[in-house]
């Protein structure tokens, strides 16, 4: 993982000169080439000399570029006592360096840079840094000769160890400087730390800190770039940065890993996976028709970090190749794979966060239900994404919360509420793929397809079946009741079905006998007929989870294909009546 780092910063030109660091300066003090006071103005994004962690220290700073609270403090401190002695040291090779020393030894200059930088609202905690006559001291080449000879002194003494991450002969890190970005994620402030052995337990045959894995500076550096840099625009997902990149550059719009996980989604927002991986299917198509297609990278990389504790969290790394990967999500889509609502197309695709919500416990009125998923689904969806990556087996609290989604659902009697009286489509994607992919592990036949399988094997995905079908002739019939057989007997039925089919088949009759269309009478008690007959002889008295997880997917295929015959019934009746129309006239 380090080596493949080192590698993206190489090939990105993101290594800078050692020493230095990428730093934001948040406003530059103006000096003329005599040192008296121009302005202040905004900064830049720029490399800054930089000492590590020793500038956590009580009595030193980092040179050049500094809090503000350091540069112009209210009263001395020992780190700005330590920053102008850094100043006077340049000086002696940068004037410069003596001009923003003379400025600052100025109380009459440093009034005026104060009240400059509370103009702009510099907070003490920003960064700033000084121009002298037009150009910036950062820029300075006697700077930067000066500042790697001074830095010499903070480097690491001791025997050389082989680098970990470049194989080479270097003395190692005894600390590294912290990874930024994981904020948002848990992170601190101040940054994390990627390697650290800070404890006893941490250490092995008497080595101190870095020396335990050995990295050189140089080499630590562009590690650190890179991972700066890749998780600048890293989206989140469920509280963790997902990062990405590939062995070859890529342009985003044919990146299909950015398609497929997306991070934070935007509301009502659509994607089409077929897009995103047009160019994959491209390059295997090319070997039919030997047209030649654009190059691929070869290889991908996928890091999930968290925050915790000052430290990096890492989540999962994978690797492998493009082609892999666009075998594995073409599967995942595939599986996913269920009748809509109305029986008459797909369910649309949506991005992992939203997909993951449907495994949260249900709540109403959740207005911050993407900010849950960073608590309740952090051990989760890392294993959920491996599954995805690897076309594997989906863990079983994918199921397990999927099912008390749609228990919470169907049984939400509020009459003021969102529910269906049919399960929750992108929830019956989970289960449908857990179902999948585990029939295949057991190398069994394949039994859940994209609508209602009449000869499914399963009596509970029959009994599912029955229960929809209960629960829509008293709809036909009584459609203004208030607590209907669902709300009523749902979770019973899917988890002890023998005990809830009586009481229903019960009430079922009575339902039946209140319908007033004949058509409607016998549609309804020959599904009750063809279903019945499906299930068997003996009805399951409790169920187990995967057997729970077919019930409900038989109760949500029956519902999406009545619905879907309902409607070409009221087609034809429409176009009966348009004929008659025709007719008539």
């Amino acid at each position: 993982m380090l080596r493949a780092l080192y590698n993206y910063a190489l090939q990105n030109d993101l290594i800078l000169p050692t020493g230095f660091v990428q730093k934001t300066v948040k406003a530059y003090i103006w000096l003329s080439a005599e040192g008296d006071f121009l302005e202040a103005a905004e900064g830049e994004t720029i490399p800054c000399p930089d000492i590590g962690s020793l500038a956590n220290g009580p009595d030193k700073c980092n040179p050049l570029a500094e809090k503000r609270s350091v540069i112009v403090p209210e009263t001395p401190t020992l780190k700005s006592v330590y920053f102008r002695q850094l100043l006077a040291d340049g000086g002696t090779l940068e004037p410069m360096l003596t001009v923003c020393l003379s400025a600052l030894e100025t109380p009459e200059t440093v009034q005026a840079i104060t009240t400059a930088l509370d103009r702009m609202k510099i907070k003490p905690s920003d960064r700033v840094s000084f121009c002298v006559d037009g150009s910036s001291i950062l820029t300075r080449n006697a700077v930067k000769i000066w500042w790697a000879e001074f830095r010499k002194q903070f480097a690491s003494q001791g025997a050389q160890s082989l680098c970990l991450i470049t194989g080479q002969p270097a003395v190692p890190l005894l600390t590294t400087p912290p990874i930024s970005g994981l904020r948002v994620v848990g992170g601190h402030s101040s940054g994390d730390a990627l390697l650290c052995f800070d404890k006893n337990a941490f250490c092995s045959y008497g080595l101190k800190q870095g020396a335990n894995a050995p990295v050189s500076e140089e080499a630590f550096a562009g590690v650190k770039a890179a991972l700066d840099d890749l998780l600048r625009d890293a989206p989140v997902l469920s509280g963790m940065k997902f990062v990405h990149w590939y062995d070859k550059p890529l342009p985003k719009e044919k990146d299909e890993i950015i398609a497929f996980f997306g991070g934070e989604p935007e509301e009502e927002e659509e994607i089409n996976p077929n897009e995103a991986r047009a160019a994959a299917n491209a390059l295997v198509s090319s070997l039919n028709s030997g047209v030649r297609a654009a190059a691929l990278p070869n290889e991908y990389f996928i890091l999930i970090l968290s925050g915790a504790g000052g430290r990096v969290m890492l989540r999962h790394y994978e690797r492998g190749s493009y082609q892999r990967l666009q075998t594995a999500l073409s599967a995942w889509n595939e599986d996913l794979k269920l009748k809509n609502d109305r029986g008459i197309g797909a369910i649309r695709p949506v991005k992992l966060d939203v997909r993951l919500t449907r495994l949260l416990s249900r709540q109403k009125n959740d207005s911050k239900i993407f900010q849950r998923l960073n608590k309740e689904l952090s051990g989760l969806t890392p294993a959920v994404i491996r599954a995805v990556l690897s076309n594997a087996e989906l863990p079983d609290a994918a199921a397990v919360r999927a099912l008390a989604y749609i228990r919470s659902q169907m049984t939400d009697s509020d009459p003021d509420s969102k529910s269906q009286s049919i399960p929750d489509g992108l929830a019956c994607q989970w289960l449908k793929v857990w179902l999948l992919r585990r029939e295949r592990k057991k190398q069994q036949k394949e039994t859940i397809s994209v609508e209602y399988n009449t000869v499914h094997p399963s009596s509970a995905y029959h009994c599912g079946a029955l229960v929809a079908v209960y629960g829509a002739i008293q709809k036909a019939a009584m459609p203004d009741v208030n607590a209907s057989v669902i709300d009523r007997y749902y979770a019973s039925a899917n988890q002890t079905p023998a005990l809830a089919l009586g009481q229903l088949q019960r009430l079922s009759n009575y339902h039946l006998s209140k319908l007033t269309s004949f058509y409607w009478r016998n549609y309804y008690e020959t599904k009750l007929n063809q279903v019945s007959g499906s299930i068997g002889d003996v009805i399951p008295v409790a169920l187990t989870l995967e057997q729970q997880a077919y019930f409900a997917l038989g109760y949500r295929q029956m519902c999406s294909w009545m619905a879907q015959e309902a409607a070409a019934h009221k087609a034809k009746l429409k176009e009966n009546d348009a004929k008659k129309e025709i007719g008539g006239n």
